[in-house]
């Protein structure tokens, strides 16, 4: 299985970027978006920069990805999906049908 990493560009000259996410640093392509700037939060796909994220949505995929390990672990994960406890799931706009 391959995840996207929500990871925040260091230093970048515009066809790759170094970034960053908990420590680990590689090199990636950005050349799919377009000149994002350092301290841009991007999502990370087999070493490919795929979009822009907000931080919001980069520190939620963050939690995301520590709440799977929690269950893989057989540990409690609710606590990592916070923004999904009490409320019905919701299709993307994309989706909706009018």
């Amino acid at each position: 299985m391959c995840l996207g990493l929500p990871m925040t560009i260091v230093e970048t000259d515009g066809i790759s970027a170094l970034c960053e996410f908990r420590g680990e640093q590689r090199r990636v392509s950005v050349l799919l978006l377009s000149h994002p700037p350092a301290g841009a939060h991007v999502l990370v796909y087999i070493d490919t920069a795929i979009r822009l994220l907000e931080k919001e949505e980069a520190c939620l995929i963050a939690a995301a990805i520590d709440g799977l390990g929690a269950a893989l672990d057989g540990n409690d994960f609710d606590c990592f999906f916070a923004d999904l406890i009490d409320r019905e799931p919701q299709l993307p706009a994309h989706l909706l049908t009018d």
